[in-house]
């Protein structure tokens, strides 16, 4: 069907989808030029992020309309905080850093602005800006990692999570929110399907800030 909402809001975001994939962060997982360095900021700061990305999929399950669509965005929020206490901890056992220890490394500015608008977003906006808020998260990664699995990694950390994202049961998580997003957009006002178009786009752009940020390793200026 060439008027899902799932293609509108897709053919948006083409250009940055493909400015991820080239990005050097991205294209490092595969090709051995990323150092574990830049791949420990990163998991650091996904840690924070997965932490108000939660709460803004906790937001998203008060707002559901239906009980199957609320329990799913609360099962997805606690998975997400499983995430963050499972693989982030042994991958960043594997770089050398305590997970206690990377719970109070600060968060860096593309961190903390992604986070902000997802969830000034999810508690500003209606049900339909707060599931395209984090749809970027959802279907960006599913579509990452299978990309960079056709190349795969000779890092096993970095294969490791190439697998996870790039995996059955992941897409399914995704495939289900993508089903939601068509459901909502079909019922939508125009006014209501523009505000999804510019909050789907504007987080789309963070995905790549935040790789662009970990490849910089990013801090503070002042």
């Amino acid at each position: 069907m060439a008027d899902r909402t799932r293609d509108l809001l897709w053919a948006d975001v083409t250009d940055i989808y493909r400015g991820i994939c080239a990005h050097p962060f991205v294209t490092g997982l595969t090709d051995g030029t990323l150092g574990h360095d830049r791949f420990r900021y990163y998991v650091v700061q996904d840690g924070h992020y997965l932490r108000g990305y939660a709460r803004a999929l906790a937001v998203c399950a008060a707002k559901a309309p239906g009980d199957t669509e609320a329990a799913m965005f609360a099962d997805h929020a606690g998975a997400a905080i499983a995430a963050e206490q499972q693989l982030h901890a042994e991958l960043l056992a594997a770089l050398g850093v305590d997970a206690g220890e990377a719970v109070s490394l600060p968060i860096t500015p593309a961190t903390q602005a992604y986070v902000s608008y997802l969830l000034a977003t999810a508690y500003g906006g209606c049900y339909a800006e707060a599931v395209a808020a984090v749809l970027p998260c959802y279907w960006i990664y599913a579509r990452v990692g299978e990309h960079l699995q056709v190349a795969g990694s000779d890092d096993p950390l970095y294969q490791r999570w190439i697998d996870m994202y790039a995996g059955q049961e992941y897409q399914a998580v995704v495939d289900a929110v993508l089903e939601v997003t068509d459901r909502i957009g079909a019922r939508a006002s125009q006014r209501e399907l523009a505000l999804m178009r510019r909050h789907f786009h504007t987080t789309a752009r963070y995905e790549w800030m935040f790789w662009d940020a970990a490849y910089r390793m990013e801090d503070w200026p002042v």
